[in-house]
């Protein structure tokens, strides 16, 4: 682990530097507290740091109310060394930030114990961080595609349209559906088509841009969210994802299978009225379409006035490849 000194004493920083370097620490050496703030900014910066209480440029105690203030992580673990002994004093410094003390002179066993003691909590800081991001994953991630799942799409679509509406620019909202899944699955059996769903969601995200989001909708349906999509371009993300998807014939353990989707494409443009339920409704209705009329191609819905409902049906426009197929 990287230690960062600070101490403007030579001999001092000398006799720490060498405590450290015996007990297998990397240091880092600063003379002043300017330079250790400096030091402590980066984004490799050592997760812990000794400071000397009283250095010029700034002390260690602003350089510990500089680190706590920036709440960066992960944590850096500080002890104060100081000559001070008075409990008013102890108690600035831990009022500042500090999470240990060290009174001058110093005594190398008490330091490596007190070393020892923030490496345990700094071992234990990163596992609960490390807990919490694979809690964060599992609530926000499709268990089987890697792909967002249904709320963290959902989430997404809403805080894009919230922002496009704010910033006045256009969202593309595209829904997908793999042709004939069902007959995969009884063919070739549910482990095909797992490993059909996994692939074509790892084909759509390479042919997504990287701020568009793809998340599974619900069973071999995908919803993607394309910010600053107008009409014309949010039917070219759909073509773009439809071709992805016919690259080549899938290989599974029960034989190769032939991929293709069914797309329905809406821009918020198109809408007088925005809200996430009538982009998905409209998306959903051209994807309608696009199934009814043989899948495997690209249906955009036209402009509607005013906003959309089950009884108002939607003009499709075809948008299919000259070149498309069917599987």
């Amino acid at each position: 682990m990287r230690v960062l000194v600070a101490e403007d004493d030579r001999v001092s920083r000398a006799i720490l530097k060498l405590n450290l370097e015996k007990w297998g620490y990397e240091v880092v050496v600063c003379t002043d507290g300017l330079q250790a703030w400096s030091e402590l900014q980066k984004p490799d910066a050592p997760r812990m740091a000794i400071l000397d209480w009283m250095m010029p440029g700034m002390d260690g105690i602003q350089v510990c109310r500089a680190v706590r203030e920036q709440s960066a992580q992960p944590y850096v673990y500080v002890l104060l060394l100081t000559a001070k002994s008075l409990k008013e004093d102890l108690l600035a410094g831990l009022n500042a930030g500090a999470d240990d003390y060290l009174t001058k002179p110093m005594d190398p066993q008490e330091l490596e114990l007190r070393l020892r003691a923030g490496r345990r909590i700094l071992d234990l800081q990163s596992e609960l961080i490390s807990a919490r991001e694979g809690l964060h994953i599992q609530a926000t991630q499709d268990s089987l595609t890697g792909v967002l799942n249904r709320r963290a799409v959902l989430e997404t679509l809403q805080s894009e349209l919230v922002r496009a509406i704010r910033q006045h620019f256009s969202l593309g909202v595209i829904l997908a559906d793999l042709d004939h899944f069902k007959s995969i699955n009884d063919t070739h059996g549910h482990a095909a088509g797992d490993a059909v769903l996994c692939e074509a969601a790892r084909r759509m995200v390479s042919a997504l841009r990287p701020y568009d989001r793809l998340g599974r909708y619900g069973g071999e349906e995908f919803l993607i969210v394309a910010p600053g999509c107008g009409p014309d371009d949010v039917i070219g993300v759909g073509e773009r994802l439809r071709l992805a998807l016919l690259e080549e014939p899938v290989q599974t353990r029960s034989g190769t299978i032939e991929l293709s989707a069914s797309f329905g494409v809406i821009s918020s443009t198109q809408l007088d009225h925005m809200d996430a339920e009538t982009l998905i409704q409209a998306a959903d209705e051209a994807l309608y379409q696009a199934k009814a009329s043989g899948r495997n191609c690209v249906r955009v819905a036209d402009r509607v006035a005013g906003s959309l409902s089950v009884a108002s049906p939607l003009s499709v426009t075809d948008y299919a490849s000259t070149t498309e197929r069917q599987p």
